[in-house]
């Protein structure tokens, strides 16, 4: 599959996330074209401020290889993955990250991503491709926070 089609399945779990009043984001972990593991922000529902789709899917796929480090793997996520995601993406040695949404205009992940790398002390960077499907998966966050305000 290419990265829309996983992006795509990205938004179904998003949607899951939804149902559930959870902030609708969805990630896939892949590696040599096989997914390790799907999953969505489960925070709300486990009391877990961690339950992030990210971790979620990182933790699923460790426990399936028996491993703490995801070599030659890739993250699809709607979102892009905050500081607490890209430490945990970085730890567990993920080379590629693809992302669709951006959560702010200016969309300099890089540079933040780079302030962290240097701030922190990260000793591996993943490849971060940002925007895939951005519009599909703004749509569905924005959608989200707009019925919250109403």
């Amino acid at each position: 599959m290419d990265n829309e089609s996983y992006i795509k399945e990205c938004i179904l779990l998003a949607r899951k996330s939804e149902k559930k009043d959870e902030i609708p984001v969805g990630a896939i972990l892949v590696k040599n074209n096989t997914v390790l593991s799907r999953a969505h922000n489960m925070s709300i529902s486990l009391n877990d401020p961690t339950a992030h789709a990210e971790i979620n899917a990182i933790r699923e796929a460790c426990i399936k290889i028996n491993n703490y480090r995801i070599t030659n793997s890739t993250l699809y996520t709607t979102l892009e993955p905050c500081p607490m995601c890209i430490s945990a993406i970085c730890e567990a040695r993920i080379d590629r990250v693809i992302f669709g949404a951006y959560a702010d205009k200016e969309k300099n992940f890089v540079s933040k991503f780079e302030f962290m790398k240097k701030k922190f002390t990260l000793n591996h960077t993943p490849e971060f491709i940002g925007g895939v499907l951005e519009k599909e998966c703004s749509l569905v966050i924005k959608k989200f926070f707009k019925a919250k305000r109403c």
